[in-house]
């Protein structure tokens, strides 16, 4: 790769410190006037006589100024230096003036527009696009801004200074990085409330949209107000400022993002109303909501001391995220989706030639490491420190973390000093899992002697580090593995248990036991690991119709039909009895939750099946592995036949819509059936379904149930007859068209719906939506023909010239390519070194292309 690697261990403070900033805005599409005025002095951490560099990218320098006094500097392509002998020898105040042009900014990095909207994203790199600065995290400053424009909502970081007829000034009392600066310009309609914090202060809170969105905020609003609660409520942590504003934006690269004080999120992560959203995206809406309010102090109060350290921020905000989640909509099955999102994202990317540790030591382009590794196994190795050191040892260590660190930029060796300092542990061991990459395997071996006591019976635990790139040899964690037992009748006779796995091999005994128990190893997924333990279907299915651990009872039915698909792939077996009636039992079982009872209907992915088969020596066949887990889903719903409509009907939700976990879960449950049913009756209950749905939940459901069937060709046309003009409901519609296309017409499908004239590559949510979706129809994204990647191939190169970012990240579609065959290896490493080799190929998609390839 033609770019240098940045590396941790080069590591040095700048050498000024910017007290500071005053930035103003004259705002045009074309010719954008940025003025900033600096005030900067030596840093003391930094001694000896410096050059100041700053960083600048795609500016128009008009002029620097020191105290000023015109200063003669030439910029380069990254960036401009002044050098130390036109520095002044104190405090020194650097002006520069710049000119940007939003409207050519297709990358959406920086300040660029949106339908007539300006927005900026500057995290991690973008404020470069801006204005020149030391744009890294751990310079820290004060913002004033003043925002000149013929628009009538100006809004930025802080709390609002005055306004006037083109003009408003804002100030933000915080200091804070340049990643978290924001500035949006559009005309706005707010969706405004207010909420009083803990200690008496009033706070404004306001959601800004384009006007015919304003009905769509009252979900979002709701969301703030119990993040806001919460965070007070469970970590003491109270809102800073006298406003809270968000913006919603239609083209956005990523999710949302926490600026201070002013969020600026991606529309469909904020916007919902029953008939346009369903009820994964209006929780989906509320854990992203809740996430970016938490970053105020886990992630902008506190930040992070460098970009390697972006673990720290985003898996503490992560986990945090995730407990608000579980406290509002049910922790078992909050976990188990968790789960299965860490299982089809990160475990895939630790065992591929992505991965990277929590931490990692060096990157080319930061933007690619924004990953699963980062955020989601993050998150786990948090939830593990809570288990390792209890309730009250975590809060302790968080005070400490907020008092300690309370507006400084920090590392992960400082969040591990305060959890030892607060709790006396020693985490030097522990910390290997912030620093070493790969999914450790723990293999799980039982013996049971009985004796006139009762018997013993020894768990012995083994685990296991796999070599990842550059990091060949590893050494034993720290696994904290959950453990319950149980006895033959069903009944716990030891209660969930953490035992500590720190040796390569330990075993640990349980003795004056009655009879045999059952072992329940691993209880609530208690570590990110891969679990090998072996035990007969008989026993699977006596975990899923007893074990008294939600997560482990789901997780037993969930291995028994991973084991019984890769039989049915590898020697054409029949579907499992045990399965289908294990399965059956707990899907009518009223005394469970219904949304529990919906992921356990739920089939194993095809992607997760091919990792499974790989891990166990074979090479996944996705076309067999296709006609399997159809055959599967078709035995299913022939086991629980006429039971479907019933339970179907006993779901049912009477009243106003309710997006909360309850009403959620019985149409999860409802829909989940009806998908089955459709199997049996051809799509008549599908389309009666589809036609009387008054919510966005129910009529997709049905939708897609057709599709899966061949016969949603109907029900399409008058979903796109009722939704052609809204932009978020249709993306929905191109996505599932992708997803359940019949394998051998997915390359097809995609091209009659990229030849739309309302599908626009410029907008990501469009894009994802076409071609986010080609990989997960995992049998045609890897048809024998090689077309799915051939044609990802020319759409990731044809859009990394205006949005780099975004194609760096969606072809990580091609990292599991060694898994497969000969000739699907050859097919997808040919389009890799295509990618590889295009002249003025972006840095993003160069790094990835590059390690994917090794």
């Amino acid at each position: 790769m033609a770019d240098t690697a940045v590396y941790l261990k080069d590591y040095q403070p700048f050498p000024y410190c910017v007290d500071q900033v005053e930035l103003t805005f004259r705002l045009q599409p074309e010719a954008t006037r940025v003025m900033a005025r600096l005030h900067l002095h030596a840093n003391p951490a930094r001694p000896g006589v410096n050059d100041l560099r700053l960083d600048g990218e795609e500016l128009r320098l008009l002029s620097v100024t020191i105290g000023g006094r015109a200063i003669a500097a030439t910029p380069d392509a990254r960036g401009l230096t002044i050098a130390a002998a036109d520095l002044p020898e104190g405090p020194f105040v650097l002006e520069t003036e710049v000119e940007i042009a939003p409207a050519r900014n297709t990358a959406l990095e920086g300040l660029y527009m949106s339908n007539g909207m300006y927005c900026t994203q500057c995290e991690a790199e973008g404020f470069r696009k801006i204005t020149y600065y030391p744009d890294r995290p751990d310079v820290m400053a004060r913002f004033r801004v003043r925002i000149e424009g013929d628009l009538p909502v100006l809004l930025s970081n802080g709390n609002p200074l005055g306004a006037g007829p083109g003009w408003a000034e804002w100030d933000d009392p915080w200091p804070k990085p340049a990643y978290l600066f924001a500035l949006v310009a559009g005309h706005l309609i707010a969706h405004s409330d207010q909420i009083t914090t803990r200690s008496g202060r009033q706070v404004a809170l306001n959601i800004w949209v384009r006007p015919g969105d304003e009905d769509r905020c009252a979900w979002g609003m709701e969301s703030l107000k119990r993040s806001m609660r919460w965070d007070e409520e469970v970590y003491g942590r109270e809102y800073d400022l006298d406003v809270f504003n968000i913006v919603a934006v239609d083209d956005f690269n990523m999710g949302a993002m926490e600026n201070k004080g002013l969020n600026i999120f991606n529309s469909k992560c904020v916007l919902a109303t029953p008939e346009t959203m369903t009820d994964d995206e209006f929780a989906r809406i509320e854990s992203i909501v809740a996430h970016e309010y938490f970053h105020n102090w886990t992630g902008n109060r506190i930040t992070c001391r460098d970009w390697f350290q972006l673990c720290l921020k985003e898996g503490l905000t992560v986990f945090r995220d995730q407990q608000f989640s579980g406290d509002l909509r049910g922790h078992a099955v909050k976990r188990i989706e968790d789960v299965l999102a860490l299982r089809a994202r990160q475990f895939r990317e630790d065992q591929g030639p992505l991965a990277h540790p929590v931490r990692p030591d060096s990157f080319v382009e930061i933007n690619n490491f924004y990953t699963a590794t980062v955020y989601e196994k993050g998150a786990e190795i948090i939830g593990m420190l809570k288990r390792l050191v209890g309730e009250d040892g975590y809060r302790r260590a968080l005070d400490l973390y907020f008092d300690r660190h309370d507006g400084q930029a920090a590392t992960i060796e400082d969040w591990l000093a305060v959890f030892q300092d607060a709790t006396g542990r020693d985490l030097t061991q522990f910390s290997r899992w912030y620093f070493e990459a790969g999914t450790p395997r723990v293999q799980v071996a039982e013996d049971w002697q009985p004796d006139l006591a009762g018997g013993t019976f020894t768990l012995t635990l083994r685990q296991d580090n796999p070599p990842t790139p550059g990091q060949p040899d590893k050494g034993a964690k720290v696994i904290p593995v959950a453990v319950g037992l149980l006895n033959p009748n069903g009944d716990e006779v030891l209660g969930t248990t953490i035992l500590e796995l720190t040796e390569a091999e330990q075993s640990f005994r349980f003795e004056g036991l009655g009879a045999r128990p059952v072992a329940s190893v691993l209880r609530g997924f208690s570590a990110p690991v891969v679990l090998d333990h072996p035990v007969s279907p008989e026993t699977r299915a006596f975990l899923l119709a007893h074990d008294t651990d939600p997560f482990n009872r789901w997780e037993a039915g969930r291995s028994l039909a991973k084991e019984v698909l890769a039989e049915m792939v590898v020697t054409g077996a029949a579907v499992s009895r045990p399965w289908l009636d294990g399965v059956a039992r707990l899907a009518t079982d009223d005394t469970l939750d219904p949304a529990f009872r919906a992921l356990a209907l739920r089939l194993p992915s095809e992607d997760d099946l091919a990792a499974t088969l790989a891990a166990a020596g074979h090479v996944p066949d996705p076309a067999a592995i296709h006609a399997a887990r159809r055959r599967m889903g078709d035995a299913l719903a022939a086991a629980l036949g006429a039971e479907l409509a019933a339970l179907r009907a006993a779901m049912t939700v009477s009243g106003p819509f309710s997006a909360e976990a309850g009403p959620a879960g019985r149409r999860a449950l409802a829909n989940a059936c009806l998908a089955l049913q459709t199997r049996l009756d051809g799509g008549e209950a599908a389309r009666a379904a589809f036609a009387a749905a008054t919510n966005m939940t129910d009529r997709l459901a049905a939708l897609v149930a057709l599709i899966d069937i061949g016969a949603g060709a109907e029900a399409l046309a008058a979903f796109e007859a009722e939704w052609k003009a809204d932009r978020l409901v249709m993306d929905k519609w191109f996505m599932v068209q992708v997803v359940h296309a019949p394998p051998a017409e997915l390359a097809a499908t995609v091209e009659q719906l990229t030849a739309r004239a309302d599908f626009n590559m410029d907008n990501p949510n469009r894009f994802r939506a076409v071609f986010g979706a080609v990989s997960a129809n995992h049998a045609g994204f890897h048809h024998a023909d090689g077309a799915a990647y051939r044609l990802l191939a020319d759409w990731l190169l044809r859009l990394d010239g205006r949005n780099p970012q975004t194609a760096a990240r969606m072809s990580t579609a091609f990292e599991t390519w060694r898994r497969y065959d000969a000739g699907r290896q050859a097919l997808i490493r040919a389009e890799l070194s295509r990618m590889a080799a295009t002249p003025g190929l972006s840095r993003d998609l160069s790094e990835m292309t590059a390690r994917m390839l090794g």
